[in-house]
């Protein structure tokens, strides 16, 4: 049990970070960011060129990761989203954008990087033992503390920093806040930023554990689809919600099921589809939108 317990923080803790910043993309701008797996997969790339490569410390390692993202972010939104709708009524054109930007960093990844495995050294070496009852490296531990202590971080800046307050504003309802002064080009561009760092955030963490490849991209967006949906579309608590039921369904999947090989994505599908057609608006969400 306390070994169950201990892997579903650490992937409730990851998983978290994966739907908040395509949750805030969706809030701030309704925009379904098909990319954001790749976008996940970049800055797992951009930490392993400059911490596995270049011999950098892991912390700057990330910190570029995190800045690299947040440039390609404000860039992508500036110059490709927001002239499509301002254009376009459709929502359509804003998801054909998406979908054909992941097939894009597919297709750039493979040409930089290549398509095999690429991993780091460990950032902390040894294994935590507590009676054979929890084991758990001590890397893993670390991930899900500076995890944790991110998503805590990303909650007080949107709840107490102006431009968080100006972020919610827009979320909330983009013709008043623009009524009220809020600069609505400049702030999506920042939220776009900020949920692209997000991405390049937890993707630098994890390539230390899990490695970076280019077919990575693909699960990660599902992945995160599937917590904004658990726990509503746009409810920054319910991404948060979202990524600690999934890791915790996975934790006890994986422990339980494990002899069944991967019948625990199949089983967490089929009860999300069943949830979701009994509360479609997700556990958050509002059942008009």
């Amino acid at each position: 049990m306390e070994q169950i317990i201990a892997n579903g923080i650490y992937l409730g803790a990851q998983y978290a970070m994966i739907a908040l910043g395509l949750t805030l993309i969706f809030a701030l701008m309704n925009v379904l960011n098909f990319a954001h797996g790749q976008m996940y997969v970049l800055g797992g790339f951009v930490t392993y060129t400059f911490y596995g490569q270049l011999g950098w410390p892991f912390v700057l390692a990330l910190l570029a990761s995190c800045i690299t993202l947040a440039i390609l972010g404000a860039l992508i939104e500036k110059f490709l989203f927001a002239p499509v709708i301002r254009r376009s009524s459709r929502e359509e054109s804003t998801m054909l954008l998406a979908a054909g930007l992941a097939f894009l960093f597919d297709a750039v990844i493979l040409l930089v990087f290549g398509e095999k495995q690429r991993g780091v050294p460990k950032i902390v070496n040894g294994v935590f033992n507590w009676d054979f009852r929890l084991i758990m490296p001590y890397d893993r531990i670390l991930i899900c503390a500076l995890a944790i202590l991110s998503i805590v971080g990303f909650i007080l800046f949107m709840q107490y920093s102006k431009t968080g307050r100006a972020l919610r504003a827009l979320a909330q309802d983009r013709t008043a806040a623009q009524l009220m002064g809020v600069n609505v080009d400049r702030y999506s561009m920042i939220g776009f930023a900020l949920g692209a760092m997000l991405a390049g955030l937890v993707g630098g963490l994890l390539v230390t554990i899990t490695g970076v490849n280019l077919g990575m991209g693909g699960p990660t967006s599902i992945k995160a689809f599937m917590m904004v949906m658990i726990g509503g579309a746009g409810v920054i608590s319910g991404a948060i919600a979202g990524g600690i039921i999934l890791g915790f369904l996975e934790a006890i999947g994986l422990a339980v099921l494990s002899q069944y090989g991967d019948i625990t994505y199949l089983l967490i599908f089929v009860s999300l589809m069943i949830f979701l057609a009994i509360r479609p608006q997700g556990l958050m969400g509002k059942p008009w939108g």
